[in-house]
């Protein structure tokens, strides 16, 4: 694996992964389950990894 997630797209995932997560509380009944898609976003951040990425050929990291 090639490493396509820089710095600031890491920390925008992660961000996006909490306010995803946070759902979790604030809906209700089967549809709080949809938070748990916040667990994409998070782990593609932690590996630096984005299979997206590699696909559509972007990479956000400035090492080449």
């Amino acid at each position: 694996m090639k490493i396509n997630v820089g710095k600031s797209d890491r920390i925008i995932r992660i961000i996006l992964a909490l306010v995803l997560f946070s759902l979790f509380f604030f809906l209700e009944g089967n549809l709080k389950y949809l938070a748990l898609i916040g667990i994409i976003p998070l782990v593609t951040a932690f590996i630096k990894f984005c299979p997206l990425y590699t696909l559509f050929g972007i990479s956000t990291c400035k090492i080449k």
